[in-house]
This record gives structure tokens, C-alpha cells and sequence, in this order.
């Protein structure tokens, strides 16, 4: 593994994970997209069906094989606030990578959108309260924040690609 991106919902981890992998010529691996192929269900079925429970076990699962995987790796917004996820993570050696969003730029990428199973019953109140709880996760165990708010994705990544190789040095 390259390097792990973090973030809540809506912080781009998916797109700059697919730009920075492109860039080093190296898969992307996308969590979320694993647990789908994985469960043949979407996340949305997934929590609908089995519950939250259910889904942080299966994305375990998914995540202690992703991360013997080559490539960069784009985390679900919850994967760091397990604490067994988070051991996973760590020992991975990969750099983790917090992409920070502010509260309204959260608020603007994640207003309309319903396929998010944890923030569809969620006023602005609960999702920002959300999002500051597992901002202090993020801040814990990332070993670069890249804010985001002002950046492009593209920017973002030559920002990460920048710092990797210099990391490398």
C-alpha cells in the first residue's frame, strides 16, 4: 500500500484516491466499493438489511485484505473510528492521509445527496456533530491533513504526490 486516504463523506477520498494512483501508476482500491462486490448489495441495502453492526464487521473483513493490496487505498468515512480498523491501519505503514473538509463545505457536497445510509435521517445539527466526532479520529492517526476546502482534487493530489516523494527521499 502506497498510502490510505481518510475523510468524512463527501471529502473527495474516492477522486483524489483515483488521481494519485493514476499518477504513481498503481491501483486505486475504493473500501466502499469492495464491500458492495463483496456483499453484491449496495451500502444503503447493506445497513437496510443488516444494520450497522454487520457492515462494520464486513468492511473489517474487506479492509485486512484491501491492505495487502498494492495501490492507494480510499477508506469509508467511518473504517478509522473502529478501533480494530484503526490497529489495521496504523500497522499498515502506509502514510494515512486526512483529506479535511470544513462543516459547510460538508454541508454543500452532502445536502442532496440520500445514498448515504448514516446521514439520511440527519439534520445539519447531527451531521456536523457526526463529522467533529470522527474529525478527532482522523486528527489521531493521519500523518498529513490536506485541507480541502480551497483546492481542486487535482491540486490535492499533486499536493499528496508531492509529499510522497519527498517521504521517499
Amino acid at each position: 500500500m502506497k498510502a490510505i486516504l481518510i475523510g468524512f463523506m463527501g471529502s473527495g477520498k474516492t477522486t483524489v484516491g483515483q488521481l494519485l494512483a493514476e499518477q504513481l501508476k498503481t491501483k486505486h482500491i475504493d473500501l466502499d466499493n469492495l464491500i458492495v462486490e463483496e456483499a453484491g448489495e449496495s451500502i444503503s441495502e447493506i445497513f437496510a438489511k443488516h444494520g450497522e453492526a454487520y457492515f462494520r464487521k464486513l468492511e473489517q473483513q474487506i479492509l485486512s485484505k484491501a491492505l495487502k493490496l498494492p495501490g492507494i487505498l480510499s477508506t469509508g468515512g467511518g473504517t478509522p473510528t473502529i478501533s480494530a480498523n484503526v490497529s489495521m491501519l496504523l500497522a499498515n505503514k502506509a502514510p494515512i492521509i486526512w483529506l479535511e473538509t470544513s462543516n459547510q463545505a460538508t454541508i454543500n457536497h452532502l445536502k442532496n445527496d440520500t445514498s448515504r445510509p448514516l446521514i439520511k435521517d440527519l439534520d445539519q445539527e447531527g451531521l456536523l456533530k457526526l463529522k467533529n466526532q470522527r474529525s478527532e479520529q482522523y486528527e489521531k492517526i493521519a500523518d498529513l491533513t490536506i485541507k480541502t476546502d480551497c483546492l481542486t482534487p487535482l491540486q490535492i493530489m499533486l499536493q499528496i504526490k508531492d509529499w510522497l516523494l519527498r517521504k521517499d527521499l
